[in-house]
């Protein structure tokens, strides 16, 4: 009910303007509106890839403080925050890539 509800919006405020004929309107206009939704979703997804909570709360502090700051803050956090993204891009770019290029090579 809510998408059919964002469809009968995006009509008042003249967003989509779908060429063709009136009866296939409301189905393009749904189709676009879970589209968005989805690429929304999927940026989401890709940009925070095996990112903890912590993780993205610690970059947040980093971006808005700066990291001197955010290691006076608490060295042991700053250490952790570091540790976690060294194990997790270790098996995303070393491991990962030395076990798919065993397995296709194979």
């Amino acid at each position: 009910m809510a998408i059919y509800d964002e469809i009968q919006e995006m009509k008042e405020k003249n967003v989509v303007k779908v060429a063709g004929s009136s009866l296939f309107k409301p189905i393009v206009m749904l189709f676009k509106a879970l589209e968005s939704k989805f690429e929304i979703r999927l940026k989401f997804f890709i940009k925070n890839f095996f990112k903890t909570k912590f993780m993205m709360a610690m970059s947040k502090k980093i971006q808005m403080h700066g990291i001197e700051k955010v290691f006076l803050m608490g060295p042991k956090a700053f250490f952790y925050f570091f540790m976690f993204y060294l194990i997790r891009d270790t098996i995303i770019y070393i491991i990962l890539p030395i076990y798919f290029a065993r397995i296709t090579g194979e």
